[in-house]
């Protein structure tokens, strides 16, 4: 290994096996170089850089001191792990973060054996670490598991879930809370470095289970009451009594950009027999890039960027995001309706609620990463009398399945959904896309379930779902920016379960019904549009429902086409299933009727440009006319046959 002093130490590693080579003092070196290269890399690509930034120096130490890959590592959420994929053998292609075939924005298994354990939700690592430190320990195996949690993680239950189970793992689980706002930790200095060194070193530790023994053969009243002043003294001192409590040895807080102070705790922490250990570290958001720490969200997601300036290139003009639109919408709603209600899990600007808030202060609720208890929390709302609209990601909401179930559905309480995110996301992949949401909230009785084709559309619903008090009601939109459609100036209250037919502007085709579901609709009409040109008369309807369905003009477009074809972007089990159902059990098909479904295919896609991943469904105009031609039993060269 090339130590010269002009050699970037992060060019001799390229494994942590090469990183646990150097000396410790060279460790702030590496560390400021591993900075550097993040933000070099996410200028070019676009991505998550704040919490990236916020763990440089815990990265760094935790792979110098624990033996990855074989102690398995854990990051949650999975988008504070860029520069763990630099130290872990992917540095040369960092570059290619959240781009088409490159490196997932994310932790995932098939990526890395450094990626133990795949996470782009929040909150699963102690929970999968617990997992792993059982697993070793059943197999007499050796290994530890580091759950490295934070970034709002620990706002949700499942976290707790974990740690009150933690127990049986023993010193096999070491937990690092990653404290970045501040929000639970103490100041943090020299002293609580000094205090967190002591209480996880051997000496400490010794002293206590020789004090445990000989405490153990007085009565069990005195063993409690001493056991018992130990852990709150620390606790006063140090703080961590709700973690005691959980059944963990808590050690912290400690300053998460110190390596001084880090290693020799996270030493104590990995030759220590005590355990379950939790690690209360502090670190700070953005740290070491100027704009970064500067920014209200600390760069927490970006897209690419100048890294001198730290400005982002960002696209001007142009449509607006269907967020901006649904959160301003229902700002103005609420203008004139004081029950509207908006509740978001820690997506405020993510999912437009910010703009509400900004509005209607006392109405806008952030519950954190907590989504069974929002969707509770506003049945709780409806059920007395407000209308709540609970704004949530389609990938997280079904985080909160059970509640929708249990708490909303069975009492047909009218929770409004506002599920964002809809259909395929792009950069962020499998993990967040909005592909079940139809599936998932259309088979549940009293339901209402809407998809906008377009922005207009999604006021009209906003509107209708506000207006809607015989149970719930969901309406989904996809990510990003609108098709440019003038905005109304006064919403439409659509008629519940009621679709429309958008072309032909008069009558209807005679060959072809193509009836879409949420934003295919502009694909479904150019399919249209090149369908007549070779001869074959097309109606295309905006079903605007997946539930109930518009059965009447299901019927009529039936009865009176050659083909039908449903198209919607959502898995299999939503509109196209809904239809089928319907046409089976009405005899519509007994005719000879040609039905095809065309949905996203039954896969979990990879993270790519959101038209290229529609084009690898098979969900745009040419994949429509297609599967037009293959029922008619044509292909493009034998239309001639079908105008005959």
């Amino acid at each position: 290994m090339n130590n010269r002093p002009d050699t970037p130490l992060l060019d001799t590693v390229d494994t942590p096996h090469d990183l646990r080579k150097l000396k410790k003092n060279q460790l702030r070196q590496l560390s400021d170089e591993l900075r550097a290269e993040m933000i070099d890399a996410v200028g070019s690509t676009g991505g998550h850089l704040g919490s990236g930034l916020g763990v440089v120096e815990l990265t760094a130490a935790i792979h110098y001191v624990f033996d990855t890959p074989e102690d398995k590592l854990i990051f949650d959420v999975g988008h504070q792990a860029y520069p763990h994929k630099i130290l872990t053998g992917r540095r040369d292609r960092i570059r290619t973060l959240r781009q088409g075939g490159g490196l997932s924005g994310f932790t995932k298994r098939s990526e890395s054996e450094y990626d133990p354990f795949g996470a782009a939700h929040s909150s699963t690592s102690i929970s999968a670490g617990l997992g792993f430190a059982i697993a070793n320990k059943l197999n007499d195996k050796p290994g530890k598991a580091i759950a490295v949690i934070g970034d709002g993680a620990m706002s949700a239950g499942m976290a707790y879930e974990a740690m009150n189970n933690a127990e049986q793992a023993g010193n096999r689980l070491v937990v690092i809370l990653n404290d970045n706002d501040m929000s639970i930790a103490p100041p943090v200095g020299g002293l609580s470095a000094y205090l967190a060194r002591m209480v996880s070193s051997s000496e400490y530790l010794g002293l206590r289970s020789l004090a445990s023994k000989v405490a153990r053969k007085l009565s069990r009243k005195v063993w409690n009451g001493l056991e018992k002043a130990e852990e709150y003294t620390r606790g006063m001192v140090t703080g961590g009594t709700l973690f005691e409590e959980l059944g963990f040895y808590y050690v912290g807080p400690i300053d998460g950009h110190n390596l001084d102070h880090l290693i020799p705790v996270l030493e104590n922490v990995r030759d220590s027999e005590q355990g379950p250990v939790l690690v209360h570290v502090v670190t700070q958001k953005g740290k070491g890039y100027e704009p970064a720490e500067a920014s209200a969200d600390k760069y927490h997601g970006v897209a690419k960027f100048d890294v001198v300036t730290g400005k982002q290139k960002k696209s001007s003009g142009g449509p607006p995001n269907y967020q901006n639109v649904f959160g301003e919408t229902l700002a103005k709603l609420a203008e004139t309706d004081k029950r509207i209600c908006a509740i978001t899990a820690a997506m405020p600007s993510g999912t437009g609620v910010d703009k509400f808030a900004a509005a209607h202060p006392d109405r806008a609720f952030d519950v954190g990463i907590a989504e069974q208890h929002g969707v509770t929390f506003a049945a709780g709302l409806a059920a007395q009398g407000m209308r709540p609209f609970a704004a949530i990601y389609s990938t997280f909401l079904q985080r909160a399945y059970d509640q929708v179930v249990h708490d909303v559905a069975i009492q047909n309480l009218p929770v409004r959904f506002a599920i964002d995110r809809a259909g395929l996301v792009g950069a962020d992949g499998a993990t967040h896309a909005g592909s079940f949401d139809v599936t998932y909230l259309a088979t549940l009785p009293n339901f209402v379930v809407m998809a906008a084709a377009d922005e207009a559309e999604l006021v009209h619903m906003t509107y209708t779902a506000a207006e809607y008090d015989e149970g719930p009601i969901a309406f989904r939109y996809p990510r990003g920016a609108g098709t440019g459609v003038p905005l109304p100036e006064t919403p439409e209250k659509l008629e519940i379960g009621k679709g429309r037919i958008v072309h032909p502007k008069e009558g209807m085709g005679k060959k072809v019904a193509i009836l879409s579901l949420g934003t295919r609709l502009a694909e479904a009409e150019k399919a249209a549009e090149e369908l007549e040109a070779k001869g074959l008369s097309t109606t295309v309807a905006d079903m605007r429902f997946a539930k109930p369905l518009d059965t009447e003009l299901i019927d009529r477009l039936m009865r009176s086409h050659e083909v039908v074809v449903t198209i919607e972007e959502a898995a299999i089990g939503g509109l196209g299933a809904h239809v089928l159902t319907y046409a089976s059990d009405t005899g519509l098909t007994d005719a000879g009727l040609k039905v095809r479904t065309m949905r996203l295919p039954d896969l979990f896609q990879d993270h790519d440009d959101p038209a290229k991943q529609y084009d690898e469904a098979g969900l745009n105009a040419p994949h429509i006319v297609e599967t037009v031609l293959k029922a008619l039993r044509h292909n493009s060269a034998g239309v001639e046959e079908a105008r005959a």
